[in-house]
């Protein structure tokens, strides 16, 4: 399948999942193609973090159907994603700040020296950690560098550059803009930019602020209580209409009083 972007890199479809009791997801489905920026937006509780963790294969739906590449799948583990080219950086980023940029950026993937010892090939990694940074515009010029010494925005960076150097053809984005400054959260959305242009990565991303995701995404999808209720390219769309939609369900659930 293909469209203004590049083949479709994901698609859920009747995703439902049960918590005991409790259904988080009803029936929720989501697309996504190459070089296409797709924004899942929500309140706490809406169910985004549900759908984000089926899709890395940490949970498993209870029912639904998921394709990557056009092709069924079933995502039985993170493994299992990762080796289908999804990744995810999420809101805690899983850096080490006491560990070297480098060093997380090999992070469970260290590269060793060849011979019969388990040796850490220290060169190799930072030749290669250095590339992949310098390869997606993020300049820091030195990869020994301590991560806990980095700005919020670079170490965002950090996190995404580990995921896309893993040859990600998938990138799930857990609230990247969180709690940053305009200046870091510009640096942010010009690197998610610079990804979106190369056309070969598919990019999803859970969000909170309207304003910064219709900026930076092609689509938007809005979920309350475990439904899509809204869906958009982000051109036809405004932070004041989404809002609205909000609005407008919460004043159903309270008896239509408005208050």
């Amino acid at each position: 399948m293909t469209g203004m972007h590049g083949t479709e890199a994901l698609r859920a479809e009747g995703i439902i999942k049960r918590f005991g009791s409790v259904e988080a997801l009803s029936g929720v489905g989501m697309h996504v193609a190459a070089g296409e920026m797709l924004g899942i937006l929500g309140d706490n509780g809406a169910g985004k973090s549900t759908l984000l963790k089926i899709l890395t294969g940490y949970h498993q739906p209870d029912q639904g159907t998921i394709t990557v590449g056009g092709q069924p799948q079933i995502l039985s583990s993170v493994d299992r994603a990762r080796a289908l080219g999804i990744e995810c950086v999420y809101q805690d980023l899983a850096l080490i700040n006491a560990l070297s940029i480098y060093h997380n950026m090999f992070l469970n993937r260290e590269l060793l020296k060849p011979g019969p010892f388990r040796l850490l090939d220290h060169r190799a990694m930072r030749t290669r950690a250095a590339d992949a940074l310098a390869d997606i515009g993020v300049n820091i010029p030195n990869v020994d560098l301590e991560v806990g010494r980095l700005s919020g925005g670079q170490r965002q960076a950090i996190a995404v550059a580990r995921a896309v150097q893993s040859d990600a053809k998938i990138l799930l984005l857990d609230e990247p803009l969180a709690a940053m400054g305009a200046r870091e959260a510009g640096l942010i959305i010009d690197l998610i930019e610079r990804l979106k242009a190369r056309g070969t990565i598919a990019i999803v991303m859970i969000a909170h602020n309207y304003a910064q995701t219709l900026e930076v995404c092609d689509r938007v999808m809005l979920m309350q209580h475990g439904t899509v209720t809204y869906e958009s390219r982000a051109a036809e769309t405004s932070p004041a209409e989404l809002l609205e939609i909000v609005r407008r369900e919460y004043r159903e659930m309270r008896g239509g009083n408005g208050r």
